[in-house]
């Protein structure tokens, strides 16, 4: 009679260490990545070059640079505009690394899983 259930010839446990292995090592790189990530900057223009926001791998605005000509009192509405377009346009250059590096990170899962 034939033997039902378990994991015929102990393949599925060396399986799985393999598998927990491979996991541990994405974790690490994923931790890796995310570090060298949250070290780098960001930065977008708006207004031909007017307004210049930077913002860090962690999403947090470290600067921001405005030339003269932008600076017009009577025009304050353009100026909040302009900061608000560089800053989103920063924003989205450090999600789209993010992305990036998640993407890069998932990318050896493929092959791994036996599903």
């Amino acid at each position: 009679m034939a033997k039902r259930g378990g994991f015929p010839g102990g393949a599925m446990p060396g399986n799985m260490n393999n598998l927990m292995k491979q996991a541990q090592r994405m974790q690490r790189q994923m931790e890796e990545g995310q570090k060298e990530l949250e070290t780098k900057e960001f930065t977008a223009a708006s207004g031909g070059g007017a307004v210049e926001v930077t913002v860090s791998g962690k999403k947090e605005i470290v600067g921001v640079k405005l030339s003269e000509e932008v600076v017009d009192p009577e025009d304050i509405e353009m100026l909040q505009d302009l900061i608000v377009a560089a800053a989103n346009e920063a924003l989205r250059k450090a999600e789209e690394a993010g992305e990036a590096l998640m993407s890069r990170m998932s990318g050896g899962l493929g092959g791994g899983f036996p599903f």
